[in-house]
């Protein structure tokens, strides 16, 4: 035996992440392990399931809450000072393009639609259509707002007055302001 303790295995080890990991490094190498050792999911054992799962839970709580990270990075003896580093893809082709969110949250692209998202968005394309023949339902139940083709070739001479001679002036009468003196 060796008298040389070997160090825990930390809660970036345990993510397989750096500590200078981002909060969107961290819920990414999380969920993808989450996946890979959750009792529902896995090949394992339930009981080393659940332990496995369990310590990811605990290193995902602790390494999200950015104050929790402080205190665990100061207890490990990781430093939190910044030092400035050559980016990991300085040598890439220029013909190569790499999105990168500035959001520590999510990037909406790079997981696929689950079933509720779907499903919402089959809802909405319901949605859609059926307004669409409520439209076209009620145009030709009142064909008196419809679109009329035949009126286009009527010319404009012979097009009907909605109202006569007579009532237009009656109305200018009932609706002609006072005259003041």
């Amino acid at each position: 035996m060796s008298g040389v303790n070997q160090p825990a295995e930390t809660y970036y080890d345990l993510l397989g992440i750096k500590p200078t990991a981002s909060p969107q490094q961290i819920r990414r190498a999380y969920r993808d392990l989450s996946k890979l050792y959750h009792p529902d999911t896995t090949t394992l054992s339930p009981i080393v399931a659940t332990e496995r799962f369990q310590k990811l839970n605990e290193a995902y709580a602790t390494l999200s809450s950015p104050d929790r990270r402080l205190t665990y990075d100061q207890q490990v003896g990781y430093s939190r000072i910044s030092v400035i580093q050559a980016p990991s893809n300085l040598n890439r082709p220029s013909t190569q393009s790499t999105y990168k969110s500035s959001s520590a949250y999510l990037d909406p692209t790079d997981r696929p639609l689950s079933a509720g998202e779907i499903f919402a968005l089959f809802i909405l394309g319901v949605t859609f259509v059926a307004c669409l023949a409520l439209v076209i339902t009620v145009g030709i139940a009142r064909g008196d707002m419809a679109f009329n083709p035949s009126q286009l070739s009527q010319p404009v001479d012979e097009v009907p007055v909605p109202f006569s001679q007579e009532n237009t002036e009656s109305t200018r009468e009932a609706v002609a302001p006072p005259q003041w003196l």
